[in-house]
């Protein structure tokens, strides 16, 4: 069976890393989200996409500017569907307390050596205080975050981000002790799922929209979708 996550939340229908967006996909059943954190001025785990503020808020500047106080006041409906109420940006602290998600991706951006330590320790003293230790997956792109979580916080399980195929996706994922290989659906050929999965790695494909994309790549045997919707998607797979 492929399972679903939420993307950023329900990305398509509610304003994308907001509390409403991943209370929206919990309300269509759908028990595991993907999401992005940036850390703030004071050391914070924000649920953000961007580096900066300007594409999701009325505000500039860097995320890393503004204190953890400062940015859960920050309106992030900006860009995204509409909505009437205000969305501000969460910390995962807050997610963690509100949300019943079974699993967790959490992408954790390109970062420096000291960042990425700082956040990867900040994410694994939070999951184990909330007892999520066993429901987490740090995710991501860059070999800094990656490498200083397999040597940090090795309990805490891995998965690469693969967006791009210049560097064999596998090996990379393997070299890091990761679990899951979250593939950009482009680079999703049946041959690549099966030898990823013969490697003992969870595929889990984004971001899929389309109902047809979806019904292709569940046949195709992924192990996850992320998707925007999350309630489409969940229709769909339905009626496979």
């Amino acid at each position: 069976m492929t399972l679903i996550y939420g993307h950023r939340g329900a990305k398509g229908e509610a304003p994308e890393n907001t509390l409403t967006g991943f209370q929206e996909c919990l309300k269509h059943g759908v028990r595991r989200c993907e999401l992005d954190l940036h850390l703030s001025m004071d050391g914070e785990l924000m649920v953000i996409h961007d580096p900066t503020l300007k594409r999701t808020t009325d505000r500039r500047g860097k995320v890393v500017e503004h204190t953890a106080a400062e940015l859960v006041t920050y309106d992030a409906r900006k860009g995204g569907p509409g909505w009437i109420k205000p969305c501000p940006i969460p910390t995962l602290e807050e997610l963690f307390e509100k949300c019943d998600f079974e699993h967790w991706q959490l992408e954790v951006k390109s970062a420096s050596r000291t960042r990425a330590v700082t956040t990867v320790l900040a994410i694994r003293e939070m999951a184990q205080r909330h007892g999520l230790l066993d429901k987490v997956t740090i995710t991501s792109s860059s070999r800094e975050v990656l490498k200083a979580a397999l040597d940090l916080v090795p309990d805490v399980s891995r998965g690469l981000v693969a967006e791009y195929a210049w560097l064999d996706p596998l090996k990379v994922a393997q070299s890091y002790g990761c679990e899951i290989l979250a593939l950009n659906w482009t680079l999703c050929t049946p041959e690549r799922l099966q030898r990823a999965q013969r490697q003992g790695l969870h595929v889990s494909v984004w971001t899929v929209n389309e109902p047809a994309l979806m019904r292709r790549l569940a046949d195709f045997g992924v192990d996850s979708l992320i998707t925007d919707f999350p309630g489409l998607a969940s229709a769909t797979l339905e009626n496979c």
